[in-house]
């Protein structure tokens, strides 16, 4: 047995030594390696066929290389290097080219001609500086990006079970932080590099195809997706100016090749998705323990309360309707909770057909994604059609459109899962008839599926289309004109009708908006080269409009419901709402790359900004910035055989966040204001309820960026560093004053925040082999956010924000167990409540007790992907971790129970650790009297995740071949397989995720699929 370039990295841990399995060939076939393919092709040779011998080297060490692939340019025919680096090959004619292609190495080709021996020597490649990336109007090689900008690995989620593309970013990129999803079809929250505001915008500026886009991420179809790439520092951001201060993602579409016959790709999938976690609503027996624990003074004896009382009746105390007329507990055992959740799927299907001619190129897709949540009623369909295309009339003209059209269909209510929760097990949602009981536990809580048995009509309507054109003008080289007329629509339409609504009177409504913006780009680039020079110039002026309007109707009050809400004039009651609203903003940009001999770089931007939004004093505003880089590796006086490239960044800018609309302005509002006579009419008034603010600025996030990029060990080990420093001013904020002015607040601009952190990305190729390899990519990232200033006069402790520590710091009292049976706790507080530290030492339990007890923020987050290829098959697995350190990422889980008449009528979540008498050591508090302050109880949200695996197996073989098959595979996903945590609840990284009733699970899905293309 041997081992293929076997590499053992200090990074990692010690690799087990995985030898490759020697081929099985079938009889008249020999089988060998095409980069991760596994072909065949028969031994049997034409009578003119040529032999071609020779041996592949390594260009820098000199050393053979095994395991090469030699293929037949245009065909599947091809063989592999031996252990001496030597191969064979038999060629059809002499004006064959022959392909020679290995991991990490440069590809490259060469014509047969006369020769019969071909020795080649391969070069380690630099693909990663090769690769070209988006940067924002206009794409650049890596080797010559001076900012912070990360591409997203696309390809190793691409058969996961995700809706939205945003989920396949999670934990991928150190530094972009995407949320989990736990409703059907939703966008899961979006941030770089920590919280730049307070009260302004906190979206990650979008652009897809050039144009900024602002509907949902849910109306993309993931699988038209060719790349994602990150901006992330001031440097990279400033291109968009005023409203890139949380970072932009640029998302390119596919698009067909020029010059290559039509390409069709299928790919079908089916998943089923149930929570993560055990998470339910007690049952009988416990919920009917827990009540007899609520009333432990009287079902257990005195003085200890942990022996049975033999005369309690239980009966007695729970509420009357879970007793029979004989005031004996009903035999009930009904699990509202299962009735109103299932095993929920993912069904999804796509296809595509692209390829081009000469002058053309082409993609075309459809897609039908169907998504039924875990809880009834959670539903998303979404259907898509994109077509990209782009014509060449002339060497000198291009001109494309890149559209799509995506409906979805989010049609039914869900039941609310905090009612599915506190409904009794002794208790059920049916009357003796079978038909719905409005009001089940006799009180005012109503039935939870009265909100799912409704006629819920919610459509989306998602159209796009970038329009481009594109000069190159042959009168002068390297400069041309590019024209970006991008449209964004959105129909929105929500239909409801609910008999139970309005206090079973039934109520009504249709709802209608309509959105609609467009960007128009004109960019003008210059691209010149000269001995050692390089420029690149680029000059933007485009404008935005964005402009939307809404109308609704509703009535309540029907006699009958027949028509639902196709007739509200049915109602008793009947209301119109309307409103609009529009925005425009104009820009212009000027940005300059210049290189000089390939090795000293600088990039200059300088954006100008408009916003119709701002305040009239302020309604224009400059964002600067400037990057420095120098590729190191290249000077002749640097001789480190085992240093492949590397690159030293620097870049300092500035960008901006544009307040909300009409943010400075006067804004009016309605309240009752008079009524004419004793029982009369009530009639309402205007009044100026904001005061306006003509000064207010931009916010401004000033950002000081350092960073290294390099490959060693001829690419087996790659990565980046990024060491970064923003503080954001002029923070939008709404002030207190004084209300003789006749207003409580003003919006303005105070204060600083600070993020400053590191991140690391590193790649390994720790095995490389003829049958196996082994790849390993690693994250980290870790923000410190703080607040730097305020309003001049210290912390503003009801606004929870406090100078030197985070926006999201955790303020509170710290606790010390639970006052148990036999104590005497201090005035105003019981047995059963938490303890609460003395933290000034006073004597007393006050508010001034608080103190700063950590932050929600991470410590840090990392993650880990690891993709195994053995012959036809493929294994990825990906881990995902955030960490909170010693007092962050801190969360609230404070499930207190005291004695009411709802804690006993209503059900809770089960396996919660409450103190009892029997229980002393319990984790959460559960008292008969409340006590004069209630503190919250928090927790760490540690937790490392196995989120995704993907096991794929391609079929290759002459059968697939002679069907015209060039790729089909099948495939086995599962998404968040298990988390490893000592957070008790739904899940630690999800809001209202702890031990609460209104929470959501997290969801575990299994997948299999195929992709097939023609």
């Amino acid at each position: 047995m041997k081992i293929r370039r076997v590499a053992f990295l200090p990074l990692f841990a010690l690799f087990s030594l995985i030898s490759s399995l020697p081929a099985i060939a079938h009889p008249g076939f020999s089988v060998y390696n095409s980069g991760n393919e596994i072909s065949t092709r028969t031994t049997k040779e034409p009578a003119d066929a040529i032999n071609i011998t020779g041996k592949v080297i390594d260009e820098k060490s000199g050393e053979p290389l095994p395991g090469v692939t030699v293929k037949i340019k245009g065909t599947s025919n091809g063989t592999v290097t031996n252990t001496n680096g030597i191969y064979t090959i038999s060629v059809p004619n002499a004006e064959t080219v022959l392909v020679f292609s290995f991991l990490g190495f440069d590809q490259q080709e060469k014509i047969v001609g006369s020769s019969k021996i071909i020795n080649i020597a391969l070069k380690a490649s630099q693909s990663n500086l090769n690769e070209v990336v988006v940067v924002g109007y206009g794409t650049q090689k890596r080797q010559y990006v001076t900012g912070a900008v990360s591409s997203a690995n696309l390809n190793s989620f691409r058969d996961a079970p995700n809706t939205n593309i945003a989920q396949n970013l999670q934990g991928t990129v150190p530094g972009l932080n995407v949320g989990p999803v736990t409703v059907s079809g939703s966008t899961p929250t979006i941030t770089i590099r920590g919280q730049n505001t307070i009260s302004g915008n906190k979206n990650v500026l979008i652009i897809l195809d050039g144009v900024q886009y602002n509907n949902s991420l849910s109306s993309i179809n993931p699988d038209d997706i060719a790349s994602i790439d990150i901006l992330k520092d001031a440097s990279s951001t400033a291109v968009y100016g005023a409203q890139a201060a949380n970072g932009v993602i640029l998302i390119t579409s596919r698009k067909g090749a020029n010059n290559t016959k039509p390409r069709v790709n299928i790919s079908t999938s089916y998943a089923t998705e149930t929570p993560a976690g055990d998470t339910h609503p007690m049952e009988r027996d416990e919920y009917l323990q827990h009540v007899k624990n609520l009333y432990y003074t009287k079902a257990f004896l005195a003085p200890d309360y942990t022996t049975p009382d033999p005369s309690f009746n239980l009966a007695l105390y729970v509420d009357h309707t879970q007793r029979d007329a004989s005031n004996n507990l009903v035999p009930t055992d009904f699990n509202w909770y299962k009735s109103g959740t299932k095993t929920g799927f993912i069904n999804d299907n796509q296809v595509s057909i692209s390829g081009g001619g000469e002058k053309v190129n082409y993609l075309l897709s459809a897609a039908y994604t169907n998504q039924s949540g875990y809880i009834i009623d959670d539903l998303f369909k979404r259907k898509n059609l994109r077509t990209n295309l782009e014509i060449q009339p002339e060497n000198w003209l291009k001109v494309g459109v890149q559209a799509f059209g995506s409906f979805v269909n989010n049609d039914g209510a869900e039941p609310s899962l905090t009612d599915l929760f506190q409904m009794g097990p002794l208790n059920t949602p049916y009357n003796a008839d079978g038909s719905l009981n409005p009001y089940p536990m006799g009180t005012n809580q109503v039935n939870p599926f009265l909100a799912s048995n409704v006629d819920d009509f919610e459509r989306h309507n998602y159209l796009f289309a970038n329009l481009y054109g594109q000069i190159d003008f042959p009168f002068l080289k390297g400069l041309s004109y590019r024209l970006n007329f991008g449209n964004n629509a959105r129909t929105d339409e929500h239909y409801f009708a609910s008999q139970y609504g309005a206090g079973l009177t039934g109520s009504a409504y249709k709802n209608s908006e309509q959105y609609y913006d467009y960007t128009l780009d004109n960019i003008l680039t210059y691209n010149k080269s000269f001995k050692k020079h390089s420029i690149t110039a680029t000059l933007l002026y485009g404008a935005v409009q964005r402009k939307d309007e809404s109308t609704g109707a509703s009535a309540n009050g029907f006699t009958r419901l027949t028509l639902g809400y196709n007739n509200l004039g049915q109602g008793t009651n009947q209301f119109a709402t309307s409103n609009a609203w529009s925005e425009q903003l104009n820009y212009q940009m000027a940005r300059i790359n210049y290189a000089y001999d390939g090795r000293y770089l600088l990039t200059g931007t300088v954006r100008r900004d408009g916003y119709s939004g701002f305040a009239a004093n302020n309604k224009y505003a400059t964002f600067p910035s400037v990057s420095l880089g120098w590729l190191f590796s290249d000077e002749p006086f640097i001789h480190l055989p085992w240093l492949d490239n590397g690159k030293l960044r620097a870049s300092y800018g500035v960008s901006g966040n544009q307040t909300a609309r009409y943010y400075s302005l006067d804004q009016v509002s309605t309240q009752p204001a008079y009524v004419f006579g004793d029982g009369g009419t009530t009639q309402y008034g205007q009044y100026v309820s904001t005061l306006a603010n003509p000064n207010l600025k931009w916010e401004r996030t000033f950002e000081l960026n350092f960073g290294l990029d390099f490959s060693i060990f001829k690419g087996r080990l790659s990565g980046s560093v990024d060491y970064y420093d923003r503080h954001t001013k002029d923070l939008l904020f709404s002030v207190q004053i004084p209300t003789i002015t006749g207003f409580g607040s003003i919006n303005t601009n105070v204060g600083e925040i600070s993020n400053k952190g590191v991140e690391i990305s590193l790649s390994s190729k720790n095995i490389v082999g003829k049958s196996f390899n082994w790849n390993t990519t690693f994250a980290f990232s870790r923000n410190i956010n703080k607040v730097v200033s305020l309003l001049g006069t210290g912390d503003l402790v009801s606004s929870n924000l406090f100078i030197g520590q985070s926006v999201n710091a955790v303020y509170g009292y710290k606790t010390n167990g639970i006052y148990q049976v036999g104590e005497t706790p201090p005035s105003g507080y019981y047995t059963g409540n938490l303890r609460i530290v003395d933290n000034n030492g006073d004597g007393k339990i006050t508010t001034d007790d608080r103190t700063i007890l950590g932050s929600a923020d991470p410590a840090y987050r990392f993650s880990v992907l690891n993709t195994f290829n053995y012959k036809n098959f493929s294994l990825s697995a990906f881990i995902n971790s955030v960490q909170g350190g010693s007092n962050g990422y801190l969360g609230s889980n404070s499930p207190a129970q005291q004695l009411t008449d709802n804690s006993v009528r209503w059900n809770s979540m089960s396996g919660i650790d409450f103190w009892n008498p029997s229980n002393p050591n319990g984790r959460y508090p559960m008292f008969i009297n409340s006590p004069t302050i209630t503190p919250t109880q928090y927790f760490s949200r540690s937790f490392v995740r196995l989120q995704d695996v993907t096991l794929s197996y391609k079929i290759n073989n002459s059968f697939t071949k002679r069907l015209g098959i060039q790729n089909l595979s099948i495939f086995a996903s599962g998404k968040n397989i298990h988390t490893w945590t000592k957070w008790q609840g739904w899940d630690p990284e999800i809001a209202n995720g702890g031990l609460t009733i209104s929470g959501r699970p997290l969801l575990k899905t299994y997948s299999l699929g195929l992709n097939l293309t023609l």
